[in-house]
This record gives C-alpha cells, sequence and structure tokens, in this order.
C-alpha cells in the first residue's frame, strides 16, 4: 500500500492535479489585489515566464500562454489516467500533510547545510524586502514562488540545462543530472537579487537559497511537482507568519 501511494502521487494525474489549486489560488489573489496579469507586486518567477509569453504573442501572450499552461498539462494529465487509471482524490489529502513536512523540515535542514558550509552556527535568513508588504501580499507572493518558482527553476530550467549539457558535451545522464541541479540552484538563488524588489546581496542568503535550491530539486525529481510547489509555497507562507 505505502509503495502504491510514493508511485501513484508522483504520477502525472494526481502530481498536475494537486498543484492545480495552487496555482488557481495564486492568480485569484494577485488579481484581487492588483486587478492586473502584469501589473502591481507579483512573484518575480511568473512575471518573467509571462513577460515572454507577451513579447512574442503581444496582447495575446498572457491567453497564449494560459491556454499552453492549462493545455500541456491537461494532455499530461489524461494521458496517465488513459495509462495507469483514475484520479484517486483521497490520495491529494496525504500529498498535503506530506507537504507540510517537507515545508516544516527544509528550512532546518537548509540552515544547518549552510552553517557547516560557511563555519557560522546559528544561521538563519533574514527576512528581506517581503518584510515591507502587507499580509496578504506576502502570501500572494509566497503561493507564487511554490508554482512559478518550481515551474520555472525546476521543470524548465534544471531540465533544459540537462538537455543542452547533454547535446553539447555528451555527457551521461547522471552527470547532466548533477551539473543541471546545481547550476540551476546557483541561478534560483542569483534571481532573488534581481529587480527592483530583490534582496540585498549577502553570502549567508545566497548559500542559503542555492542550499534550498538543491533540496527543492531532489524533492521534485523524488516526490514530483505538486509536492515540490505545495511545499515550496507553505514554507514561504510560515515564513511570511513568521515574520
Amino acid at each position: 500500500m505505502a509503495a502504491s501511494y510514493w508511485t501513484k502521487t508522483r504520477a502525472p494525474r494526481h502530481s498536475l492535479t494537486f498543484a492545480l489549486p495552487l496555482l488557481l489560488l495564486y492568480e485569484a489573489l494577485a488579481f484581487l489585489l492588483s486587478g492586473d496579469a502584469m501589473a502591481g507586486v507579483r512573484n518575480g518567477a511568473d512575471v518573467l515566464l509571462k513577460s515572454v509569453f507577451t513579447a512574442l504573442g503581444g496582447r495575446h501572450g498572457l491567453g497564449i500562454f494560459g491556454a499552453v499552461m492549462l493545455g500541456v498539462g491537461g494532455w499530461l494529465v489524461l494521458r496517465d489516467r488513459r495509462k495507469s487509471g483514475p484520479i484517486e482524490f483521497k490520495l491529494l489529502f496525504g500529498m498535503m500533510a506530506e507537504s507540510l513536512v517537507y515545508a516544516l523540515v527544509l528550512g532546518g535542514v537548509a540552515s544547518t547545510v549552510t552553517s557547516l558550509l560557511l563555519g557560522r552556527l546559528g544561521f538563519a535568513l533574514a527576512a528581506g524586502p517581503m518584510s515591507g508588504f502587507a499580509f496578504p501580499t506576502q502570501v500572494m507572493i509566497s503561493l507564487g514562488a511554490g508554482i512559478y518558482e518550481e515551474l520555472v527553476f525546476r521543470v524548465l530550467l534544471v531540465s533544459g540545462l540537462a538537455a543542452l549539457t547533454r547535446v553539447v558535451f555528451g555527457w551521461g545522464p547522471r552527470a547532466c543530472a548533477v551539473t543541471a541541479t546545481v547550476v540551476g540552484a546557483l541561478i534560483f538563488s542569483a534571481f532573488h537579487y534581481v529587480g527592483p524588489y530583490g534582496d540585498a546581496w549577502q553570502l549567508e542568503s545566497f548559500t542559503f537559497r542555492a542550499v534550498a535550491g538543491l533540496l527543492f530539486s531532489a524533492l521534485y525529481l523524488m516526490r514530483g511537482f505538486g509536492i515540490a510547489a505545495w511545499s515550496h509555497a507553505l514554507y514561504d507562507v510560515i515564513l511570511a507568519v513568521l515574520r
């Protein structure tokens, strides 16, 4: 039974179905707070991804983006359903509990590893610019971090880097995966210092986020996109509550 849970919850029909409410919650809250898909305060990865589509598709870019997101996700879910059976919605409760556990544990693990790497005990991530926003905005950005940062930095970036190193250098799957994961984690960390709402540079916070990026990549590879996205979102929401 346990093996069945771990296998089924990683499959697209459960993983992407589990991620869908997170996407809808973020988009609904962002719309209520700003009323515009590209204006106001939003998660940076969200803006980055949508900007690519608006640059290519003009005023139809956001519609194309939504169609691609829902179309690809729906196609993966339906394909998996035809191959492996129906969606078992009862599993989503276990996935939420699992994500909450990861969210509660991740910060302590990343802080411990950061302290060991830098030789400084008692490291804690500073609140940063996010603390200047109202609580609903912090929650909205946190939800967006889960869905869009995992999509951009784990699904697209790490997968793309792995494919690129395989084509350019002809490396084996393991070497490509390790290189892509490490480089992706560094880029993920650096992304938090870009733009008007970026953090001030600190070696400690950069290292912490790079370590967190490695942990999220491992979580994505082992447990799938849905649990990685919710774990990331819940971790950021917990930080917002504690600020």
